[in-house]
């Protein structure tokens, strides 16, 4: 199994275990998450949950590029495994806490974008490479944009690879609303999440669901315009391909490959440290971390 589950006086802590892969989604992956928030929906023993990432040095990289993910051939229909992987598309309500470690980009925003608040530690950074590998960043867009102010989801997407926000600057934003030493994310997410549980688990779902009911008047038609957008913008798949191939390289690699990162639309092995990238800018060439 590639997602992990403890549940313990009313918490549910749910871990991407690929840490291998920096926890990129592959599709069995995906299927489990979605199962995952579905069968909570009957669990009275979960009453609130955390959802990390294992290995410390990241959160989720989307989805793995290993992934085979076959796409229709008319241009009205897209095929998105990703779709389906967050707690409110999967009609729970019983809230749920991201506690982040280290790098969180792409396809993660699927999961954070549907979390109730953000626990990150100092060594967090968040990213979106679309732009850069030649994709339109249209989901992850969109439910980052009700996370954030608009000028700051607007200069991560549309930057990609070349803007890291830290984990200071998350907090200044308010995307993150607590920052912990590193490593201790999940720990402290822990503690928040049993204050939750402690609470009637009817009035904190009802009030959740009057939270989402608030963002949903402006996310549902801007979601309904995705699929067109993807259609339009993405570059051709040998395209893509010839840009990720091109891309600098920092680091370890494993086997030759650059790990976690997103088959149909990820970003680069970069370990999101703040204290390496900045010391070491210069002369690798990272961006810097705001």
């Amino acid at each position: 199994m590639t997602l992990r589950t403890e549940i313990q006086d009313g918490v549910a802590l749910v871990t991407l275990d690929r840490p291998e892969r920096h926890n990129a989604l592959d599709l069995d992956t995906a299927a489990q998450l979605a199962a995952t928030w579905r069968a909570f929906r009957f669990d009275d023993a979960v009453r609130a949950v955390v959802l990390t990432g294992a290995g410390g040095r990241a959160f989720c990289t989307g989805i793995d590029r290993d992934a085979e993910v076959p796409q229709p051939p008319s241009p009205y229909s897209l095929d998105d495994p990703l779709l389906r992987i967050g707690p409110k598309t999967n009609d729970l309500w019983k809230p749920v806490i991201a506690a982040v470690d280290g790098m969180a980009c792409g396809g993660a925003f699927y999961l954070l974008g549907e979390a109730e608040f953000l626990i990150a530690s100092e060594s967090a950074t968040f990213f979106d490479p679309h732009t850069t590998y030649g994709m339109v960043s249209a989901y992850e867009s969109i439910l980052m944009a009700q996370r954030m102010p608009l000028g700051e989801i607007a200069r991560m997407t549309l930057m990609g690879t070349a803007e890291r926000l830290g984990a200071a600057r998350a907090y200044e934003i308010g995307l993150v609303s607590e920052l912990t030493a590193p490593g201790a994310a999940a720990e402290v997410a822990l503690r928040r999440a049993a204050v939750l549980a402690a609470q009637p688990t009817g009035p904190v779902q009802g009030t959740v669901r009057a939270l989402w009911a608030a963002k949903e008047a402006a996310r549902a038609p801007a979601l309904a315009h995705a699929p067109h957008l993807i259609a339009l913008g993405n570059l051709p798949p040998d395209h893509q391909a010839r840009l990720f191939a091109a891309r600098p390289r920092h680091g370890d690699r494993n086997d030759g490959r650059e790990d976690g990162t997103n088959g149909a639309r990820e970003g680069e092995r970069d370990s999101g440290r703040k204290g390496d990238r900045e010391g070491r800018e210069g002369r690798e060439g990272r961006p810097p971390v705001r």
